[in-house]
């Protein structure tokens, strides 16, 4: 399918974790100086060897948050790159799932590559450090709609366990996160209620959620001393479903973020809702594109971390039909 980039546009799409996996860009970043180039970029901005890290995973490095994040915005930010190289066109917004809300903004020229790098690096940390390991749980609940699940979320909390939504992905797939006992007893409520699946996730930090708020005042005081430029293109938030054109804006929803739920099914709504007609997944993986397609059936999503694929997507936004 080609977009026609007169009537509507596309956004660009960058993934949050989950989408990491090991050896992920190998091909590129074999092949492609400026995406070896990006990696070496992310290694001397934090002093330890990106390359090494996505491709040799010792200690399961990759999957630890603290490491996780930056080497996902590394990748994404290489994608990019390669893409600008490659003559693709520019999109009229950008947006990120949770983490990849700061790939976005290095999108859309509001952040520099080495600042955003460092900075999730400290997200990482915070968020690892902000509730005690055995303390909090994550939970991927499918088959419910939302309204139901919020209520079920009251009923599995107590005074001194509680759970909340954290991520609004998609009609149907809602992931809860909290303390372990409340999540838990969420999970057993949900299967009564009749969920078709409701399963905790391998991540022990509760992202997006009040037990964040220790993280969240770290990362306002680290971000009060970042250089946030107005954006070049609207970059949608993930707390507030809309747009951001303002940097000081662009710093309040950064630490709301932390404690806030993505909101990330109303985003894709409202972007489709002002022409937005396509996406495209900057970024490993397709975790963003599934998403995606469940909330707009009607908005294509292209991937790009395969060259062949990215070059499919370039030639769809640009209406080249050769």
């Amino acid at each position: 399918m080609l977009i026609n980039t007169t009537s509507g546009g596309f956004a660009f799409l960058f993934p949050g974790q989950g989408s990491q996996s090991v050896g992920m860009l190998a091909g590129l970043l074999a092949d492609e100086s400026i995406v070896g180039q990006t990696f070496d970029e992310a290694s001397d901005a934090l002093g330890y060897d990106m390359r090494a890290l996505v491709a040799e995973n010792a200690n399961d490095s990759l999957n630890q948050t603290e490491f996780t994040q930056p080497a996902l915005l590394t990748a994404s930010t290489a994608l990019l790159r390669l893409w600008r190289q490659r003559g693709g066109a520019e999109a009229v917004c950008a947006a990120g799932h949770s983490l990849g809300e700061y790939s976005a903004l290095v999108a859309a020229g509001s952040l520099q590559f080495t600042d955003a790098v460092q900075l999730v690096a400290f997200r990482g940390r915070a968020m690892s450090e902000a509730v005690p390991e055995g303390v909090g749980l994550m939970a991927a609940i499918l088959g419910l709609d939302d309204a139901r699940l919020e209520s079920l979320c009251d009923d599995a909390s107590s005074a001194q366990e509680k759970v909340w939504p954290a991520n609004y992905n998609c009609p149907g797939q809602l992931v809860v996160a909290g303390h372990v006992g409340a999540v838990e007893r969420l999970i057993d409520l949900a299967k009564q209620a009749g969920a078709k699946r409701a399963l905790p996730l391998q991540v022990s930090a509760p992202s997006h959620t009040p037990l964040m708020q220790s993280a969240a005042d770290q990362m306002q005081l680290r971000l009060a001393e970042t250089n946030i430029k107005q954006p070049e293109i609207p970059v949608w938030s993930n707390a507030l479903a809309a747009p951001l054109s303002d940097a000081a804006a662009i710093r309040d929803a950064l630490v709301q973020q932390l404690i806030s739920p993505v909101r990330w099914s109303e985003s894709i709504v409202g972007m489709y809702g002002t022409g937005v007609v396509a996406g495209v997944e900057m970024g490993p993986g397709k975790v963003v594109s599934g998403i995606v397609r469940r909330v707009e059936r009607e908005m294509t999503v292209y991937v790009t971390d395969v060259s062949v694929a990215m070059d499919k997507a370039i030639a769809a936004v640009s209406g080249d039909v050769s």
